[in-house]
């Protein structure tokens, strides 16, 4: 044999029996094996090498500890000093898997090089070059931390393996590859390089540029997929969310929409229910053509898209795989803890930019997520008897039992904490659970400071583990190292107690207390042996039969949360976009109508209009472009698909919780908001590119959403002001539109009664405007002129203004209205309680409008110009607005139930209907007077103050007045005339005024004043009918009449016969047991809130009719 350079010794290798070896050791007769006797023995070899690369192999017969490497001659062995143990040595410990230089560390996988049975090693007959390996390895371990090597180097080789296509599988090289970094590397060394690797994935996927068939994109994630199939556990919900983002063009020619849509069209007009609409002219021919062009090539691009969003569905079908443990944790149950961290990261940082989310990433996030859980949640139902996707909801025992982390988000109960302490008897009765004791004594997380927040937590954990079978936390480098504290009093809970499977009997209850989330295992998850896991706690009007697998549970819990966290108002906030083409479409129009109009001796106007008709034709060719990648990938059918399946499953939700009674406390804020916004969202955000109407189950998902709304707007079970009021106001947006006031309509009647007599409950201590714009939207369209989408004073003013306030067009429930009238009739309670409030609101809004408006026109008068604060206008306003509309709900009162003013068998019927006749002639006077405050104000024309003019209160007064005095029987308008005549505020120039009849003293000063014109109900004849005008004549005659006679037929009346408190009425009553007198209506009110006599505070027992005897 030829001798190599660098090798000293025989051509045939041997143990050196004769020299440099230690211990009681047996050598085989040809020197090629040995066994060991003593405690550590070590034998040489009969070859040196001193340069190049040498390789040698041993067979290993037995197991236990033993060490294998190189030495140099020098090396001294002895029993406790082996190969290894020494400065002169090197050795590998496959039983220890550690390597050794007289210091230990760990090293490589154990088994990887002496178990003979390795599935995932291919090297295990050439151990030789697995030492080289080390060698090599260990020189260039750190250097694989490094980022621009890891990025450059190491995702350039494997994406390079992956471009020959086909599945990982069938890729073995990436496979050895890691194996060799798990066994050549340190553990730290290890996490740090797959970060790096992700990091790069990232960027290059982030970065890439798009170009017309999204190529790059694809390719990115077609990889980054193949690489997350064997690194699953890389993935980093708060980083790698990326991933399902598609990002809009900056610019139009970098995507190439020019090619895809070379053809640009827009509406001429969105119309949008509830809009005011002007007839929409026939498409012409050319438009029809340019429409079909430009939805092709949007078809084109759609399918492009898609592609990309199938890929980034797999990356998530990866990390939502159950079944694919491996002698370890299955990546659904790895993706649950770091999604439920995602999600308190963005909870707890909402105001924290930095930190959060993108909105517009956790949109796509989203919409690819609900793709994959509906994809595993209907896997599930064809093995087992469970419930489709299109049936999900999440059981109401989720929200009560701590398995699941809400952070510190709100319950519609209040604080958690709270309502531990208050439903524990509920808990138990219902749903078989206690809560540990611990816990109702702990007081908040905000009660605590760091120190003492982080001693609680450790001493608490050791038990905790132990509720869980000594289960540990998750390693830290699983966790993403952003993610703050967790709040441990709305965490997640253990079953320390478990019972076998079987009905729960009254006195078996099942103890929880909270737990961490990295605690969590995936039994805790999915339940064993007895355990039901995330279920535990269910109450019996839930079934049995769980609805699918667990974990689904909570990855529909997230998806919910995601959409309440940022998904909404981005769906919002991408509306500007069409809200973009309209404005500019109509300043399009309105410049080629200009340039139609121009005169041809202006060329240089002409040169200017068509300036702008080109920049406006280039904006809109650029924003119709960039409208067709948005209505793709956020607006398409399919997204909306999905927000009304997450709208549905809200409900349902919602209605499961429902029956659980008291227990409902316990379920967050956010479903009921997601229910709300979801809702808000199909209706105005996607149209009118999709409509709802199209949706299957429209109209019965219509019904159950307002069955929840004109249930829950007034439960006593919901504590949160802030949901109380979005409930409030989406009732009240419910109402407005005609087929979600059919919905209405449609929900049983037993509780569509029981919304109304919440909506009349009196309005006192409760936010009660918006109670009252729910009534008056029911009301609009039967008033008194009262049909009006635009207010009439201000069409008359400026009626080519675009840019006035609109109303809803009016859609009347005459269902709701008769249940009202039903309430008022038959409830003698309810009435009086609700008009009073009604009245006393009215009181105290017309007052703070007439307070305000003076200080206007002082401010106005003033020789130096002083600025009205426009936040002083709004108020003013809003009190004009309250005024009027609280005077349409005593119109509606009015004309519904009568009887309660004019039937005076009825105990309070003559004291509302006096004060109603006060408060009606106390705002006649202070609007009719002529040169009056009222009209110095509404003349300066204030813009904030639009709304504020004559007619919107004048026409209400009066319809509440010719429904008194003409609109009933006569009886009815004998007494509604004699309380209004007998105010001492009545003014019949108030009435002459709604009809444009000056006063004579107005009429001398006329030809001074010829140019002003008085307001006049005649002059609105669009809004208010012939039928309508006829009666106030009718009205003003017949009070004309009334009030001659009862001029001529009073008597004066002396100062000591005229009650003492208002010096208005003659005295007509006298209290028991004092004897002291006061007129009715005065007695009247005051008993109300008072029983003391307003003279000697005796307490009033009885009041009798006085009349004054005749003198003799």
């Amino acid at each position: 044999d030829q001798v190599a350079e660098g090798r000293l010794g025989p051509s045939t290798v041997v143990l050196d029996h004769t020299s440099g070896f230690e211990g009681l050791l047996l050598v085989d007769d040809d020197l090629l094996g040995v066994i060991g006797h003593s405690n550590f023995g070590s034998i040489r070899a009969t070859t040196c090498v001193y340069k190049g690369k040498w390789i040698y192999e041993v067979l290993i017969s037995s197991q236990g500890l033993m060490q294998i490497g190189w030495c140099t001659l020098s090396c001294r062995f002895n029993q406790e000093e082996g190969v290894g143990d020494t400065p002169d040595s090197y050795a590998y410990d496959g039983n220890r898997v550690r390597k050794w230089n007289v210091t230990t560390t760990n090293y490589g996988k154990e088994g990887k090089l002496v178990e003979k049975d390795t599935s995932m090693w291919q090297l295990q007959g050439e151990p030789t070059v697995l030492i080289t390996l080390a060698h090599i390895f260990n020189y260039f371990a750190p250097l694989m931390c490094k980022v621009y090597l890891v990025e450059d180097v190491l995702m350039t080789f494997l994406l390079s393996i992956l471009e020959r296509g086909g599945a990982v599988e069938a890729h073995p090289l990436i496979q050895q590859l890691l194996d060799l970094m798990w066994l050549l590397m340190e553990e730290y060394e290890v996490h740090e390089c797959l970060k790096q690797l992700l990091m790069s994935l990232l960027r290059a996927y982030r970065f890439s540029p798009i170009i017309p068939d999204l190529g790059l994109q694809v390719s990115c994630i077609s990889k980054s997929t193949g690489i997350f199939n064997v690194l699953d556990y890389l993935f980093d919900v708060l980083r790698s969310v990326v991933f399902f983002y598609i990002k809009s063009p900056l610019r139009v020619e970098e995507a190439g929409l020019q090619e895809l849509i070379p053809t640009t069209w827009w509406p001429n007009r969105f119309t949008k229910e509830g809009k005011e609409s002007k007839e929409v002219k026939e498409e012409s021919a050319e438009e029809r053509l340019r429409r079909r062009a430009y939805e092709r090539g949007c078809q084109r691009l759609k399918k492009r898209i898609e592609v990309v969003e199938g890929l980034q569905v797999q990356i998530l079908k990866l990390l939502l795989n159950n079944k694919d443990r491996g002698g370890g944790e299955a990546s659904r149950y790895i993706f649950l803890n770091k999604f439920r961290k995602f999600l308190q990261e963005n909870a707890s940082n909402r105001g924290n930019l930095t930190v959060l989310c993108p909105p517009e990433y956790m949109v796509c996030f989203l919409h690819r997520l609900i793709a994959a859980l509906r994809f595993f949640w209907d896997g599930h139902k064809a093995k087992t008897p469970a419930t489709l996707s299109s049936e999900a909801y999440v059981p109401p025992q989720l929200f009560y039992n701590g398995k699941v982390d809400y952070f510190d988000l709100q319950r519609l109960g209040g604080l958690l904490s709270h309502l531990k302490k208050t439903l524990k008897d509920d808990l138990a009765a219902k749903a078989n659970v206690l809560i540990d004791p611990a816990e109702l004594q702990a007081v908040t997380m905000d009660d605590l400071d760091e120190d003492e927040e982080s001693a609680m937590s450790a001493a608490q954990r050791p038990s905790a583990a132990l509720a869980i079978g000594g289960a540990l936390a998750r390693p830290g480098w699983l966790s993403s190292p952003t993610l703050g504290r967790a709040n441990r009093f709305l965490s997640t809970a253990a079953v320390s107690l478990m019972n076998p499977r079987r009905p729960l009997g009254t006195l078996e209850k099942i103890k929880v207390r909270t737990l961490s989330v990295e605690q969590r295992t995936e039994e805790d998850i999915e339940g064993s042996h007895g355990n039901e896991g995330l279920l535990l706690g269910r109450p019996p009007e839930e079934p049995e039969q769980p609805i699918t697998e667990n974990s689904l549970l909570e990855v529909l819990d997230g998806i919910v949360m995601m959409y309440n966290l940022s998904v909404h108002q981005q769906l919002g906030k991408m509306v500007g976009v069409s809200d973009d083409v309209n404005e500019y479409a109509m300043a399009l129009k309105d410049t080629e109508e200009k340039i139609s109009r121009c005169p041809k001796r202006r060329r240089d106007i002409h040169e200017e209009l068509l300036k702008s008709q080109k920049v406006f034709s280039e904006k809109l060719n650029h924003l119709s472009r960039r409208l067709a990648w948005i209505n793709v990938t956020i607006y398409s059918k399919e997204k909306m698909q999905d927000i009304y399946w997450l709208l549905r499953v809200c409900i349902r939700t919602i209605e499961h919780g429902d029956r659980t009674g008291s227990l409902f406390a316990f379920m967050p804020e956010f479903y009921l908001s997601v229910a709300m916004n979801s809702y808000s969202a199909l209706k105005n955000y996607f149209s009118p590119v999709n409509s709802m109407e199209e949706l299957p189950g429209y109209e019965e998902t219509l019904m159950r959403l307002a069955a929840i709304l004109a249930k829950h707007f007034a439960d006593s079970r919901i504590v949160g002001t802030d949901i109380r009021d979005s409930l409030m106001q989406a009732l009240a947006s419910y109402v407005c539109y005609p087929h979600s006031l059919r919905a209405v309509e449609r929900i049983p009647e037993e509780q569509r009664i029981s919304m109304m007599k919440n909506l009349l409950a009196p309005y006192e201590q409760r936010p009660w405007a918006q109670t009252n714009w729910i009534l008056v939207r029911l009301w609009r369209g039967c008033g008194f002129g009262y049909r009006y989408t635009r207010l009439p004073h201000l069409l008359k003013t400026k009626p080519e203004d675009a840019s006035l306030p609109s109303l809803q067009k009016p859609c009347p429930s005459t269902l709701l209205q008769r249940h009202m009238a039903d309430l008022l009739r038959s409830d003698r309670d309810l009435a009086p309680s609700f008009l009073n409030s009604v009245l006393n609101q009215l009181n105290w809004a017309f007052s703070e409008f007439i307070g305000m408006i003076q200080e206007i026109q002082q401010a106005a008068e003033r020789l130096e110009r002083n600025f009205v604060d426009s936040r002083q206008l709004k108020v003013c306003a809003t009190c004009f607005d309250l005024s009027v509309s609280l005077l349409r709900v005593l119109e509606m009162t009015v004309t519904l139930a009568p009887e309660i003013f004019l039937d005076w068998n009825r105990p309070s019927s003559e004291l509302l209907l006096r004060r109603l006749a006060q408060l009606l002639n106390q705002v006649l006077n202070r609007v009719t007077a002529e040169r009056n405050l009222f009209d110095r104000v509404v003349n300066l024309r204030l813009p904030g103050l639009e709304s504020v003019d004559h007619y919107p209160i004048l026409v209400a007064v009066t319809g509440i007045l010719v429904r008194l005095l003409v609109d009933t029987d006569v009886q009815g308008a004998e007494r509604a005339t004699a309380v209004l005549l007998a105010d001492p505020c009545f003014q019949l120039r108030s009435i002459q005024y709604l009809l444009g009849h000056a006063e004579p003293s107005a009429l001398a000063a006329a030809p001074a004043a010829a140019e002003k014109r008085h307001f006049s109900l005649h002059t609105y004849t669009d809004y208010i009918s012939t039928e309508e005008l006829v009666k106030v004549d009718k009205m003003l005659s017949h009070l004309s009449e009334e009030s001659k006679q009862a001029a001529a037929t009073t008597l004066p009346t002396s100062e000591e016969d005229l009650c003492p408190i208002c010096y208005a009425h003659p005295i007509s009553a006298i209290f028991r047991p004092c004897s002291h007198k006061s007129c009715k209506a005065c007695i009247n009110q005051h008993l109300m809130n008072n029983k003391d006599c307003f003279f000697c505070k005796a307490t009033i027992t009885g009041v009798d009719d006085f009349t004054k005897p005749s003198s003799s």
